[in-house]
């Protein structure tokens, strides 16, 4: 069984113009002690599928159709008090932007030890202490740190803090949110060689949220590509290096340099996302797909499985 399987979650915002349609029947799974990436470009529904999961929208948001199944169970129906005893526990998130998600006026270990008794209220807090100590031992930063504020961390560092915070109650699944976000390539690199190797040390569970395909590339087992609230392919990360097959997908390893192999120049995808308010009929990429039918404009392809293995795709050209 999954620890976690999408079936056609469908998650729509209210606002004054109408309702945003920001993903639309998106469906995958997530098996104990994989990883997988979910990738595209700003505004495709990367976060909204990730809070979606966790019952965290905003005012506005509404999920209108499909499961949420958590090892088994459905998250749907849930009531908010029933989901406090999946956050953290079940699932916990790494949310995008370290610099920010820390509260500037608490020292850090006091957060986490926070983090720790909301759900284990009768942990002595010596005890908590500990587990904080020994959070920040495992994510590579001394314990004694636990007594600065966040303003005294470096951006690598809040991220290592936050991921440590997110560990706190041993979760099953965690889902992280753009990592690398405001980071330089050396940290952003030994962030992602961290999150790897604390996933091979505890067994987690993962949904790596990213715009970039080299970063799902070194921790993920599978990955899932987004366009305007849609997953248009979707299977083993290397299959999909080697022969991506959708037209968006092609357009953003086209965009991606290579330091191996054969110089290539690089080609950018012409026109602009659609507007989720007022999606174009059909497949959403139709605008701006070169090879664009008919048929395309007027109903979303099915997914396909290609081949043997978990490769799918949504796109006629199959």
């Amino acid at each position: 069984m999954p620890v976690l399987q999408l079936d056609g979650l469908t998650t729509n915002y209210r606002t004054l113009r109408g309702w945003v349609k920001a993903a639309e029947d998106v469906s995958f799974s997530v098996e104990k002690g994989e990883a997988l990436g979910v990738v595209g470009e700003s505004g495709c529904g990367k976060t909204t599928v990730a809070l979606s999961i966790l019952k965290l929208l905003p005012r506005g948001g509404r999920i209108r159709r499909g499961k949420i199944l958590f090892e088994g169970t459905d998250l749907v129906p849930m009531t908010d008090k029933e989901m406090r005893h999946i956050r953290w526990k079940g699932i916990s998130i790494v949310f995008q932007g370290a610099m920010n998600a820390l509260n500037p006026v608490f020292k850090v270990g006091d957060q986490i030890i926070e983090a720790i008794k909301t759900h284990e209220p009768d942990l002595p807090g010596a005890d908590a202490r500990k587990r904080a100590e020994s959070l920040f031992e495992m994510v590579g930063v001394e314990s004694s740190r636990l007594d600065n504020y966040p303003h005294e961390f470096s951006g690598g560092m809040r991220q290592r803090a936050l991921i440590a915070m997110a560990l706190a109650s041993n979760p099953k699944l965690l889902i992280a949110d753009e990592p690398g976000t405001a980071l330089d390539v050396i940290v952003q690199a030994q962030v992602l060689q961290l999150m790897r190797g604390l996933k091979e040390k505890l067994g987690l569970s993962m949904m790596l949220i990213s715009h970039d395909l080299s970063i799902v590339a070194e921790v993920c087992e599978k990955v899932a590509i987004m366009y305007a609230g849609h997953v248009v392919e979707y299977g083993e990360i290397g299959e999909i290096f080697k022969e991506p097959l959708h037209p968006y997908t092609q357009g953003m390893l086209g965009a991606f340099p290579s330091i191996k192999g054969e110089k290539k120049k690089l080609v950018s995808i012409p026109g602009q996302p659609p507007d989720l308010l007022n999606p174009p009929p059909g497949c959403p990429f139709s605008p701006r797909c070169p090879f664009v039918m008919e048929i395309c404009k007027t109903k979303f392809p099915e997914a396909k499985r290609m081949g043997s293995g978990e490769h799918y795709v949504s796109c006629y050209l199959y």
